[in-house]
């Protein structure tokens, strides 16, 4: 067995990013990883629901042999035995502890999405639980920005919505079908420059509430976006799901890149305000002139660190998030990753590309 690596999970952002690259490259290497002090710097610290989903299902792809894997565990072992495995697999939140949860399987497909693109043969998975939850990328991000890009750099891949959930209930189910590579590794990407705003195109969606209500949200994002001369148009839609929920998502198409924004309903805000939210993310984002948004600059590190040239691209922000999953893929020596602040330039240079 190869020497263990240790990471540290304190490190930077202190997050669950620095567990969830660890391992999908752990899955795609081989390399045996011990990670202490997962999630130091949340408020609950260690293996959340959707964490320890996300363990078993990269484990599963590899045969991994686990330790700690149980919630709250801030200690983990994770052992693989084989190389990821294609294959046809159901990943729900709600089984892993024999709880209802909410946890966000868009992270849980993040985790096992690349090494599945890079193993042999073709999968389909399904991942049931929470695809609207606070930080993390809604189901349409997803679908609409990341996809578009992975597909860009060589990955096949489909995602499918066949449910909608929303906190605390869940029960969303989304299909994720991956055609293997064969471990051939992915194309770079260079986006230094967006070009010209094609469009806005957005979803107001509801489930289990009043049709007014994604009406207002779709109608309010319009008209802020269109008097500030974007060309925008949001659908207003009521979907399938177990439990009232309410969102929306925006996303902006440029000629040479995507960025996408959204926002989750409460109980007790109106959906003008809901609404406004994502606006405003958009309207700032625009602003900058960059290519790529603050959340696309830290899911493109990886699959970038995996491909078999550099690459390039400027984000609108420097996000502790971003240098935290930069030092997390240099913990494997995969790729020289070097961020310039002042230019907010991402440089990705994997290792078998340098001479």
């Amino acid at each position: 067995m190869a020497n263990i690596l240790h990471i540290d999970g304190s490190y930077g952002e202190g997050g669950g990013q620095i567990l969830r690259t660890s391992l999908s490259l752990a899955t795609i290497t081989g390399q045996p990883i011990r990670i202490t002090k997962i999630r130091a710097k949340r408020k609950n610290p260690g293996l959340a629901i959707q964490h320890l989903t996300a363990v078993r299902a990269a484990a599963t792809l590899c045969k991994a042999e686990l330790h700690g894997d149980h919630v709250r565990s801030t200690t983990l072992e994770f052992i693989p035995t084989c190389p990821p495995q294609a294959g046809n697999y159901t990943f729900d939140v709600t089984e892993t502890t024999g709880a209802g949860s909410a946890g966000a399987i868009t992270l849980i497909l993040q985790t096992i999405l690349l090494p599945l693109a890079l193993a042999n043969g073709d999968s389909i998975v399904r991942l049931k639980g929470g695809t609207h939850i606070a930080f993390s990328p809604p189901f349409p991000y997803i679908e609409q920005v990341y996809v578009p890009m992975l597909k860009q750099m060589g990955v096949q891949v489909e995602v499918q919505l066949h449910s909608w959930g929303w906190y605390p209930q869940g029960n969303g189910e989304v299909e994720l079908r991956v055609t293997g590579s064969g471990g051939v590794p992915l194309r770079g990407i260079q986006l230094l420059e967006r070009g010209a705003l094609q469009q806005v195109r957005g979803s107001a969606v509801v489930t289990k509430l009043p049709a007014h209500i994604p009406q207002r949200m779709a109608n309010r994002a319009e008209n802020l976006l269109q008097q500030a001369n974007l060309p925008a148009k949001v659908e207003a839609t009521i979907a399938r799901g177990i439990a009232p929920g309410a969102g929306i998502s925006l996303i902006a198409e440029y000629e040479n890149s995507r960025a996408g924004f959204g926002a989750v309903g409460k109980l007790g805000v109106p959906a003008e305000s809901v609404a406004e939210m994502a606006a405003e993310e958009l309207l700032n984002f625009h602003a900058t002139g960059m290519p790529v948004d603050q959340f696309l600059a830290d899911q493109l590190l990886l699959p970038t660190a995996l491909a078999s040239e550099a690459s390039q691209y400027r984000a609108a922000e420097i996000s502790l998030h971003l240098t935290t999953n930069a030092w997390a893929i240099a913990q494997f020596g995969l790729a020289r990753i070097e961020i310039d602040e002042d230019t907010q330039l991402v440089t990705i240079a994997p290792v078998a590309t340098e001479v």
